[in-house]
């Protein structure tokens, strides 16, 4: 298959099952990606791994991103490869604050720790994800660094090279 091909296949045949679904499409330099309402998101993974013509059977990466100012504020992006059809596919959903994403780890196992990351940083949270806690922050921890409105200290200064308080002079 050429990669026009698996654009046309990738992108027809996920438009012609969630219909309803979809919300966008893209297609730039050989990468689709399909921007798909969270509610779908467990349906849309299964048919990408199921499906004879597309076959997904890798779990690239699952990343978080911040679009703080805009409603909703996030967006978590999925990235998927078939190995034997050589061809990728990234799936995206978006959410508010507070709102829930189903995990997919019941498709892809290899997505468990992808899932805590996105979680741990943004605070994004996954319906279903059988061990959702922190992975690389204490559980105490304060806030979620990678967010936008994250103070560049934290929000507790942790570590006092100076051993004093100090307040900061104009």
């Amino acid at each position: 298959m050429s990669p026009v091909d698996n654009d046309t296949v990738l992108v027809d045949k996920v438009r012609a099952a969630f219909r309803d679904k979809v919300i966008s499409t893209t297609v730039h330099r050989g990468e689709v990606t399909h921007l798909v309402c969270a509610s779908a998101l467990r349906s849309v993974c299964t048919f990408l791994k199921t499906d004879p013509d597309l076959r997904m059977n890798f779990c690239a990466d699952v990343v978080g991103v911040d679009y703080m100012g805009e409603t909703p504020r996030f967006e978590v992006v999925y990235h998927f490869y078939s190995i034997p059809k050589k061809h990728r596919i990234r799936i995206k959903v978006r959410v508010n604050e507070g709102e829930t994403v189903p995990s997919i780890t019941s498709i892809w196992a290899g997505a468990d720790w992808a899932e805590r990351e996105v979680y741990d940083m943004f605070g994004i949270a996954f319906e279903g994800h059988p061990n959702m806690k922190r992975i690389y922050l204490a559980e105490d921890w304060e806030g979620y660094p990678l967010r936008k409105d994250y103070p560049v200290r934290g929000y507790k200064d942790r570590y006092n090279p100076y051993g004093v308080d100090r307040e900061e002079k104009d």
